[in-house]
């Protein structure tokens, strides 16, 4: 029996963001979505960074007084952004879950975004093997 990869349990349609989107339109994004981070692509697709919540709870120590926060997508996601490719396995997968603080990952291949993958993916992965093994 072949050991699940990510692609089979990953989520191939994934929000993305512009480095040049409004932070305050990134947070209604995101809520919209129902998703904890989005990737930020350039204008060629290529994945430049990754705004998640964690992120946008900086806003909460910028701006002024009353004034609201301001600022683009660029000012406040990660740049430094870890991606697994689509044919990791994902007991590898879940020991890098364990070991960071990361949610979701963005999936990679030849340089593309092709998918995520969350924690919430892997308890699909408990479910079916736990169920097959019974």
């Amino acid at each position: 029996m072949a050991l699940p990869v990510v692609r089979d349990y990953m989520d191939k349609v994934v929000p993305t963001l512009s480095p040049d989107t409004a932070i305050l339109e990134a947070v209604d994004f995101l809520l919209a979505k129902h998703v904890t981070g989005a990737p930020v692509l350039d204008a060629t697709g290529n994945v430049i960074g990754i705004l998640t919540e964690k992120d946008c709870l900086r806003l909460l120590s910028t701006g002024m007084d009353s004034d609201k926060p301001v600022g683009l997508v660029r000012d406040f996601m990660t740049t430094e952004v870890v991606s697994v490719p689509s044919h990791m396995n994902v007991y590898f997968l879940a020991g890098m879950f364990l070991k960071a603080n990361y949610r979701r990952l963005p999936v990679i291949d030849n340089g593309k975004l092709v998918g995520a993958i969350t924690r919430f993916d892997i308890l699909r992965v408990i479910q079916a093997n736990l169920k097959a093994s019974k």
